[in-house]
């Protein structure tokens, strides 16, 4: 899909003297980069049951994707995270995460990291950590294994347990993603927060957003999280910390454990003041809200031009990102995307 509105009118030598920043003064310095929209498993809140997904011929390769990834790092990016999809079911992956995890060996990058659904770590944990990767986020969404199976559709739960163990004992920081389902994530929390803290981990809740037709009903999966933080508070004492991630996280300390609980409100309240990110999809389109539907291909001008006409459609795309995304849930409607979280990795 096209950009919605023809970019300004610039010369490249203007666009190219300055930094990332966007129409409202935000700088970006964070990419989330997609390397494939296919997934293991059928996340009751991310896929369809059936599934389609693109054409491999339509997937960049990975030295464009690592060509990309210069181009944005040459601009001003500090940080990139792996997404998928689940990242680590394409093939040859690790090679793009050797490349980058140089970058940062050499100070060119602050930090790379991945986020996945753990199905894969095991056998990828130790050449991970090796590649300069330092931290992973792993999405659980219950320790209960009928209950993650059905969430996420067949999955089995000890092959994700066991790549949670493995990333741990590579040395990799593993902090836990658990999307607040309503009428699951209340009978899932207190065991996921002792799991979480008991071994060191942080966890964070994230609320439902309304990404693509996954054949249930937004309304019923939507929790706000301002309204369960109350609730937890009957159960935990929870001290406001003012720590923060490269994410849009915020952060409280559970006092019975020590442990931290990041809270993730796209929709309870709302981040976007703050966005310093933008998305490459696993088709090679830029997207510079995850809220919004319009994208631009960077792949013909990349293949067309090279490196500098790459950064050209990027700089002339940032000038267009918008103030915020227009997700609503609500008794009353649903707005949302037609894009699933798999095609950009949230």
């Amino acid at each position: 899909m096209s950009i919605l509105h023809p970019p300004p009118r610039l010369s490249a030598d203007a666009v190219r003297l300055c930094p990332l920043i966007d129409a409202f003064g935000r700088q970006v310095r964070y990419l989330r980069l997609s390397v494939t929209d296919r997934c293991d498993l059928r996340c009751v809140y991310c896929l369809p049951a059936r599934a389609t997904f693109l054409p491999r011929a339509a997937i960049p390769s990975l030295d464009e994707l690592a060509t990309l990834a210069d181009v944005f790092i040459a601009a001003g990016i500090r940080r990139i995270r792996l997404t998928g999809g689940e990242p680590l079911v394409r093939r040859g992956v690790m090679t793009l995460v050797a490349r980058l995890g140089a970058l940062v060996g050499r100070g060119t990058l602050d930090e790379l990291t991945l986020t996945t659904n753990g199905t894969q770590l095991a056998r990828h944990a130790d050449a991970l950590a090796a590649a300069g990767v330092r931290r992973v986020n792993v999405s659980l969404d219950s320790l209960d294994p009928g209950r993650f199976a059905a969430l996420t559709r067949g999955g089995d739960l000890d092959q994700v347990l066991a790549g949670i163990d493995a990333a741990q004992a590579a040395g990799l920081h593993v902090k836990l993603n658990t999307v607040a389902l309503a009428g699951e994530i209340g009978h899932q929390i207190d065991g996921l927060i002792r799991f979480a803290h008991g071994r060191g981990m942080d966890l964070t809740l994230i609320e439902v957003m309304p990404l693509g037709e996954t054949g249930t009903d937004r309304r019923d999966q939507h929790l706000p999280l301002s309204r369960f933080r109350a609730e937890l508070g009957h159960r935990w004492t929870l001290t406001n910390l003012p720590d923060r991630t490269a994410g849009p996280a915020r952060y409280v300390r559970i006092e019975e454990t020590g442990g931290r609980l990041g809270f993730i409100t796209p929709l309870s309240h709302n981040f976007c003041e703050s966005c310093d990110r933008v998305r490459v999809s696993a088709a090679g389109r830029l997207y510079t809200c995850l809220g919004h539907e319009g994208a631009v291909d960077l792949l013909p001008a990349l293949r067309g031009g090279g490196a500098a006409a790459a950064e050209d459609v990027i700089r002339r795309a940032l000038l267009l990102k918008p103030r915020g995304h227009d997700f609503v849930v609500d008794r009353d409607r649903v707005q949302g995307i037609g894009r699933h979280m798999a095609a950009l990795g949230g």
